[in-house]
């Protein structure tokens, strides 16, 4: 699948860049996480964290002006070097249904591929958010690649009680 002309058109007129986050990111990056009403809002000293150690695999979405509107946040896990796994992904209430977060996931998988041997990615996305469940399928079957899903998390394992199962999307494999 690719996009037409006007897809870059109206994507170059939302943001200028796609790039690494910065330190200097994460407090906005923490309040596009916060105003998105779906993800678990960490605390804003691990969003600056993440811009720091995390920042290799990690992208954001800079307007015209340069200030975060988007971001995608993941990491390499340890004991699978080659499998990429997106933590977070949030775009600002005003830059939504434009398909941001595709490109984004599109740009970070493409740079952690040109620099490492990147076979899969993994996320969990929980039953009721149905835009990440459109994101990660229309990933697979924009790539090319096979999906499968399984409860990681149920949801009493959450100390909360109210947690609903985290469900591991496995993307892959990119390259046989």
């Amino acid at each position: 699948m690719t996009a037409a002309p006007a897809d870059f058109a109206r994507a170059r007129s939302e943001f200028l860049t796609i790039d690494a986050p910065r330190v200097e990111d994460g407090a906005a990056i923490w309040r596009i996480a916060r105003d998105s009403e779906v993800l678990d809002l960490n605390s804003s000293y691990s969003y600056l964290l993440w811009c720091r150690d995390f920042a290799a695999t990690s992208v954001v979405a800079r307007d015209e002006k340069g200030e975060a509107i988007a971001f995608v946040t993941g990491y390499i896990r340890p004991d699978r070097p080659e499998t990429l796994v997106v933590w977070q992904v949030a775009v600002d209430e005003a830059h939504r249904g434009n398909g941001l977060a595709a490109k984004l996931l599109d740009a970070l998988t493409a740079r952690v591929a040109a620099e490492r041997d990147l076979v899969s990615l993994e996320t969990t996305v929980t039953p009721d958010n149905t835009a990440s469940d459109r994101l990660f399928t229309s990933y697979a079957e924009r790539h090319g690649v096979g999906l499968e899903r399984e409860v990681l998390f149920d949801g009493g394992l959450f100390p909360e009680g109210t947690h609903l199962p985290e469900v591991l999307y496995r993307i892959g494999p990119f390259h046989a």
